[in-house]
C-alpha cells in the first residue's frame, strides 16, 4: 500500500547522500522533496506541511553523532514520525461479549457489504466465532441481497427482514436471534448514501444508541482521496467510530488516504481489504 510513497521518499532522501552534515539548507530542500512525495501520495497538503515541519525543526536541532550520516539521519526521523502518526502495532479489535456487536458505517460504494462479510468470513475462520451478518439498508432491496449470497458463500447466516424498514428495530431484533441462536458476534450493515446527508448520519447514530456495540468500523474506498478524508471526519463526529477500514487497495492506492485520515480523526486503521474474494482482508500493520 505504501510501496509508492516509500520510492517517492527514497527519491527525497537522495539530496542528502554523500552530504558530511546536515545544513539548513540542505534540510530545507530534502523536507521540500518529502513534502512533494506525501503530496503526490494523496496525503491532504495542509498535513504534508504540518508533518514536515515537524520533521525540519527535528532535523536542524539535533546534534549529528558522527558515525551517522546525514540521510540516514533523516531517514530515522521521518520513519520514526510516520511511527508515531500511524501507531507501530495492530490496533486492538473488540469482539468479546454475548453476542459483540459490530457496526458497519460508510458511504454508498465504499465495499461496505463486501467488508461485513469479509469480517464475518476472517472471524469465523481465523478467530472461530461464530458470527451473523444484518441487512440493515432498508433503501436497497439489492443490498440485502447481496449480503444474502455472499452469507450464503461463506457459510455465515444473515438476519433478513424484507418487509421491515426500520433499521433500528431490525439490528434489536437480529441480537435478540443471535442470543437464541448462541452466535457470539452480531456484524450490522448499514445504509450508505452517495453523499453524506442528515438523515443517513440520525439513522446510523440512531441504531449506535440503541444497540451499544463494541466496534464501531467506518469503511472508505482509499481510492477517493482526500474526499475520504472529508468523510471520515463528518462520520467521526457523529458516530466517534473506533476504527476504519481500507478498501479498494487493489487499485493505483497511493496510501496518503491512510495517512491524512489517521492523522486528521486520530482513529487507527484496523483492516485494509483489496479484491471482491472473500478472503482477502487483512489485519492492518502500520
Amino acid at each position: 500500500m505504501f510501496d509508492s510513497l516509500q520510492d517517492r521518499l527514497e527519491g527525497a532522501f537522495k539530496n542528502l547522500k554523500g552530504e558530511g552534515r546536515i545544513t539548513e539548507l540542505n534540510v530545507a530542500t530534502t523536507v521540500k522533496e518529502i513534502r512533494r512525495a506525501l503530496v503526490d501520495a494523496d496525503v491532504n497538503y495542509k498535513i504534508a506541511k504540518e508533518f514536515t515541519d515537524k520533521v525540519k525543526d527535528k532535523a536542524t536541532g539535533e546534534k549529528v553523532i558522527n558515525a551517522i550520516s546525514p540521510s540516514q539521519l533523516m531517514v530515522k526521523i521521518v520513519k520514526d514520525e510516520l511511527v508515531e502518526l500511524m501507531g507501530n502495532e495492530a490496533a486492538d479489535f473488540n469482539a468479546k461479549g454475548a453476542p459483540a456487536v459490530i457496526l458497519i458505517a460508510g458511504l454508498q460504494g465504499s465495499g461496505k457489504t463486501t467488508f461485513s462479510a469479509k469480517l464475518a468470513n476472517y472471524l469465523k475462520k481465523q478467530k472461530k466465532l461464530s458470527p451473523i451478518l444484518v441487512a440493515a439498508d432498508v433503501y436497497r432491496p439489492a443490498a440485502m441481497e447481496q449480503l444474502r449470497v455472499l452469507g450464503e458463500q461463506i457459510g455465515v447466516e444473515v438476519h433478513v427482514e424484507l418487509e421491515n424498514k426500520n433499521p433500528v428495530e431490525i439490528a434489536q431484533n437480529a441480537i435478540q436471534d443471535a442470543r437464541s441462536k448462541n452466535k457470539n458476534v452480531v456484524i450490522i450493515d448499514t445504509a450508505g448514501r452517495l453523499a453524506i446527508d442528515e438523515a443517513m448520519m440520525t439513522e446510523v447514530a440512531n441504531i449506535k444508541t440503541a444497540v451499544n456495540p463494541n466496534e464501531i468500523l467506518f469503511v472508505v474506498d482509499s481510492m477517493t482521496g482526500q474526499d475520504a478524508v472529508n468523510t471520515a471526519k463528518a462520520f467521526n463526529d457523529r458516530l466517534d467510530f473506533s476504527g476504519v477500514v481500507l478498501t479498494k487497495l487493489d487499485g493505483d492506492t497511493r496510501g496518503g488516504a491512510a495517512l491524512s485520515i489517521k492523522y486528521t480523526v486520530d482513529k487507527p486503521i484496523k483492516f485494509i481489504s483489496s479484491g471482491e474474494k472473500m478472503d482477502t482482508l487483512d489485519v492492518f500493520y502500520p
